[in-house]
């Protein structure tokens, strides 16, 4: 150390001196900003591939929201198109057993209507065969009385008899 000491030039260290502040210009200029360059680019890239990233996890966070909302409304539509449905089953069958009543009444009216009807019917014949075999037997006991004039003189004053009281 003593030896630079002693062996120390201003010449020298001025042309070093010069040399060192060329080599640090020049390696300003063509080393250090390129690399400087090249890492600001590299530290912008890597902001905004975070910005991206940032921006894409928000709309991830807002395609999930959206898909839980179409989810939600397509389930609460799902619920009401069941609901609707059962509520129209329900109706169709309330109108079918109503329409199956309605038929049941009315075929049980007229059920009814043609025994009425045949009952009329039966105890008009009834009644006109009891006509008739009253007529017969009338006919059959009066030919029986009358063939006696005795008994036609006993029947004509009964029948006057009764005639008078009444």
């Amino acid at each position: 150390m003593e030896k630079l000491i002693n062996e120390f030039s201003v010449g020298l260290f001025f042309w070093m001196f010069v040399l060192f502040v060329a080599l640090i210009v020049l390696l300003r200029k063509f080393a250090w900003k390129p690399i400087l360059d090249a890492v600001e680019k590299r530290e912008n890239g890597i902001e905004e591939a975070l910005k991206a990233a940032e921006n894409a996890k928000l709309e991830m966070q807002n395609l999930q929201a959206d898909n839980e909302r179409l989810l939600k409304e397509a389930r609460a539509e799902r619920e009401a198109m069941l609901k609707e449905a059962r509520e129209l089953k329900a109706k169709m069958i309330a109108d079918a057993e109503e329409e199956a009543q309605n038929k049941a009444n009315k075929m049980i009216e007229q059920a009814q209507a043609a025994i009425e009807s045949e009952k009329k019917s039966a105890m008009a014949e009834l009644k006109s065969q009891v006509a008739n075999l009253s007529l017969e037997i009338a006919e059959k006991v009066i030919k029986n009385e009358l063939s006696n004039k005795d008994k036609q003189m006993e029947l004509v004053e009964s029948m006057l008899g009764e005639a008078k009281l009444n």
